[in-house]
């Protein structure tokens, strides 16, 4: 008879994750994983595309909607793909490739791209010596200013005390346009980029500092499997797979359906969670199933995990206190033109200088493809294309109009022109493009997230759900895939 019955809410990333490490480590416990779509994943989607040309040239196009290359860093992506055998389908973007030495920026007052610095050299050249460097050598000279008794901010307030108000808009903003599509003087600096506000308390206030001070970083579990795929990674910018990043879930849901411990139950939600007056944990399913799991792991976003929870001495704080964005990705696929775009990774868009409005054309950024990820296209041998990628939305307000192709093209062309042209860059018709729209996909951890975090945690300890109930996911622990893969080892350890 099974010691425990885990219930695992949400079947993307997060919860494939959970399922997959709380089968591994408790082999008789009997594991449920309910997911409300008929499809696994979430934002995670791979898809081939056959497209042709004029002169009859085709080729099989590798395009995704959702998140596209992964960082070698994370250590529990890594495992991951050891221990379910992707070795042989990882591709590497290596560090002395284009893609990895030179990305962009654009700037929305001005046209064509700036070239982001990649060496100590590059910043001493026009025009990061100016926008850059004035900003980064005056910094360590500062006085510290954080004010007296806060424990969070904005990365905008953040960048802008230490660094000034152009260098936050410039380079925070886009930054944070690339990762969380949102707003940066909304974003919490603790829980988004923590490095910098520890960098700032070691520095005695100053962020170069205290990056420059020698030190000890803090203690890690190093519990990894990871057999030689980090020797794989040593010379690796960012790094997919062949098949693109459904790659990583295909193969998570094959295994846990072979697993005799797991079951998963897709095209099914939860609409009812509680603890009852016997003091069971009651889950109901929207296909009117009663479940009474012994321990529930939610991956659900916080927002919908509030609404299945009914106002009750069970409720928990805070879970609608973020907003999240949503994204606009447009796949384009063009017949290979040369010089159509400078050899990198992509460029970003910074904050427009009056603010986000509906008039702006919505875009935070555009991705190569094709500079880093050719080798995921099949082709017949002759065809050449070039594959990019568009992100549109978070902040910004969009109607149709921003979308359609003409428009979208129109502001290609602009970004793609040389600086110094007085002509915007005409772009040839592509052969093929698609358009996703994700709604409220990315979660913005706001000022005082990780304290309000704290307080969920406490109260799952110590009232009535007696930690049998525990969150996990991007809306608790970090956007990034590493950041969910993580939180889904780390599931069940109360257990």
């Amino acid at each position: 008879m099974p010691r425990h019955h885990i219930a695992v809410l949400g079947g993307g990333l997060s919860g494939l994750s959970s399922a997959f490490h709380l089968s591994r480590r408790f082999p008789d416990s009997f594991i449920t994983l309910f997911e409300r779509k008929p499809s696994l994943g979430g934002w995670v989607s791979s898809e081939r595309v056959q497209v042709r040309d004029a002169d009859g040239n085709s080729a099989e196009i590798l395009l995704e909607s959702g998140p596209r290359t992964l960082r070698p860093n994370a250590k529990s992506l890594l495992e991951l793909i050891h221990l379910l055998g992707l070795k042989d389908s990882i591709i590497t973007t290596p560090k002395s490739s284009a893609a990895a030495r030179n990305r962009y920026l654009q700037i929305p007052e001005s046209q064509g791209l700036l070239t982001l610095p990649n060496s100590a050299m590059s910043v001493l050249s026009p025009p990061m010596r100016t926008l850059l460097l004035p900003h980064v050598l005056k910094e360590p000279v500062m006085r510290a200013n954080r004010p007296t008794g806060i424990t969070d901010e904005s990365l905008d307030s953040f960048m802008t005390r230490r660094f000034g108000a152009s260098f936050a808009r410039l380079f925070g903003s886009a930054l944070v346009h690339g990762i969380y599509a949102a707003d940066s003087r909304k974003l919490s600096v603790r829980a988004a980029f923590p490095s910098l506000w520890a960098a700032e308390d070691k520095g005695w206030g100053s962020v170069v500092r205290g990056f420059l001070m020698p030190g000890t970083s803090s203690p890690q579990l190093e519990d990894y499997e990871m057999g030689d795929i980090p020797d794989m990674m040593q010379n690796a910018s960012v790094y997919s797979f062949r098949d693109g990043m459904s790659t990583i879930i295909n193969a998570l849901v094959r295994h846990l359906e072979r697993q005799p411990n797991v079951r998963i139950i897709g095209g099914t939600g939860v609409e009812y969670l509680n603890v009852n007056e016997d003091g069971r944990v009651e889950l109901r399913t929207t296909a009117s199933q009663l479940v009474h799991p012994d321990h529930v792991v939610s991956a659900l976003p916080l927002p919908v995990l509030n609404r299945i929870i009914p106002p009750s001495s069970a409720s928990l704080p805070n879970l609608t206190a973020n907003p999240s964005s949503s994204v606009t990705v447009i796949n384009l696929v063009f017949p290979r033109v040369p010089g159509l775009h400078p050899p990198g990774f992509g460029y970003l868009i910074p904050r427009p200088l009056a603010g986000y409005s509906p008039n702006d054309p919505g875009i935070l950024g555009t991705v190569f493809d094709s500079c880093s990820l050719s080798a995921q296209d099949k082709s017949d041998g002759s065809a050449q294309f070039t594959k990019m990628t568009m992100m549109l939305g978070g902040p910004y307000t969009l109607t149709p109009a921003h979308t359609s192709l003409d428009t979208v093209l129109k502001y290609l062309g602009s970004h793609l022109t040389d600086p110094e042209s007085e002509s915007t860059k005409q772009l040839p018709e592509p052969v093929f493009h698609r358009i996703h729209h994700h709604e409220s996909c990315i979660p913005t951890p706001t000022p005082g997230h990780l304290d309000r975090i704290a307080e969920i945690s406490a109260t799952l300890s110590s009232g009535p759900w007696k930690d049998r109930l525990e969150i996990i996911g991007a809306g608790a622990r970090g956007v990034s895939l590493g950041d969910c893969v993580e939180s889904g080892k780390r599931s069940g350890a109360k257990l």
